[in-house]
């Protein structure tokens, strides 16, 4: 990329942990001149330390401010998924570029629904509601001209973008795709319930390599200059840890109340080819990611976390009461993984970087809404098939 004299003048709306990560990627990004202007959040003590720590020139509550801002370029949704259709509305209704942390969107309940939602509401109706709002959302972004960065950090992970890069130059016939994350859940009550995240752990965890296995497809179709869709989806889900007593639970922290702590979810593209995609909460010992990918020609697996370069073995946590050690990591005694190069390789940097380039040049990005739309829809069709215990093809309900 090269270097620009135009500004680009950001404004991050949630002060949450995405935004730090954001905020970290944003100093390392290099090739443009970036100014962060704005930092919202409803919480103005933590609005005001993300300002500070990353040198946002102001903190503020009201989002109305951003969108009336005219010096204002690139909106960077890190809220939680509740929020993103009717931001992303408003950002690219007020002439605005917009990034969005994962998951795009989702169902989180409608006035006539009863409640609990994930129990309640049939998952066909979410699915349309989903298919729905995707639609919209396609309408303005065409609408706006602007460009969408749909922020999945996997898809820039070293691991999955390294074995891009070996299937275009191989043009590889991809016949079988697999990927998973699962670690012990999440410390956020929120997390439990439907109407507050659309889902469990395939829509908070498992998005993460259905993303990345997606691109993946579109790569190898681009690659041999053919047309590979989604015919269809089949999906199981459960709730594993109802089973478990309060002694047993203490160390896992997933506590669904209407949502799903397992899923495993299984594609067949267009060409028959397959994909399978496994999430849980159920995994103790750190966060596990990979992807897999076997081809006609060759295999490629890819770790993205944990990755072992370094490992620690320490008695005590003396001195490293502020280090973060690794992720999903009950104690940083004994054995461990540190993270190395996190910004690097789990994708971080790399988002940003291609995020900021893209939106100076008018490129289209990796994981653009196309990829978004298309997470999304697998997502809500897995959730379908598992409550009615049959295949969903796609263009069908």
């Amino acid at each position: 990329m090269k270097q620009t004299t135009d500004i680009l003048t950001i404004a991050v709306i949630g002060a949450g942990y995405a935004a730090r990560l954001h905020g970290d990627a944003y100093k390392r990004v290099y090739g443009a001149s970036l100014r962060l202007k704005w930092i919202i959040d409803p919480d103005m003590e933590r609005a005001e330390k993300l300002r500070a720590s990353y040198g946002y020139q102001s903190a503020a509550l009201d989002f109305e401010q951003v969108l009336n801002d005219s010096e204002v370029d690139v909106i960077d949704i890190c809220t939680p998924p509740v929020c993103h259709r009717d931001m992303i509305l408003a950002a690219l209704k007020a002439g605005k570029h917009v990034i969005c942390e994962k998951p795009l969107l989702g169902y989180f309940g409608e006035a006539d629904d009863q409640e609990p939602v994930g129990l309640k509401v049939p998952k066909s109706k979410m699915y349309a509601k989903v298919l729905s709002d995707i639609e919209e959302m396609e309408q303005a972004l065409e609408q706006s001209g602007k460009v969408f960065c749909y922020a999945e950090n996997y898809v820039y992970s070293a691991a999955v973008q390294r074995a891009a890069q070996l299937i275009r130059h191989k043009k590889s016939k991809l016949l079988f795709l697999k990927g998973e994350e699962s670690l012990k859940g999440s410390q956020a009550r929120a997390s439990g319930e439907w109407k507050n995240i659309g889902g469990g752990s395939l829509i908070r965890a498992g998005v993460h390599p259905l993303s990345s296995l997606l691109m993946l497809k579109q790569t190898e179709a681009k690659a041999r200059g053919e047309v590979i869709g989604i015919a269809s989806v089949t999906a199981d889900t459960g709730t594993a840890t109802r089973s478990l007593n309060k002694y047993d639970h203490r160390y896992i922290a997933a506590d669904p109340t209407d949502v799903e702590d397992y899923a495993s979810l299984s594609i067949t593209f267009t060409d028959g080819t397959k994909a399978q995609v496994n999430a849980s909460d159920l995994l103790l010992g750190g966060t596990r990611g990979f992807i897999e990918a076997y081809s006609s020609d060759g295999v490629l697996y890819g770790k993205i976390s944990p990755v072992d370069i370094v490992k620690s073995y320490y008695l005590d946590e003396d001195g490293l009461e502020d280090v973060e050690l690794s992720e999903m990591l009950l104690t940083k005694t004994g054995w461990n993984n540190p993270f190395v190069a996190d910004e690097t390789i789990r994708g971080f940097l790399g988002e940003l970087q291609d995020f900021v380039e893209c939106i100076q040049t008018g490129r289209e990005p990796i994981s653009n809404f196309a990829l978004a739309r298309d997470t999304m829809k697998v997502v809500y069709a897995a959730y379908q098939s598992a409550e009615e215990g049959r295949r969903i093809e796609f263009g069908q309900s």
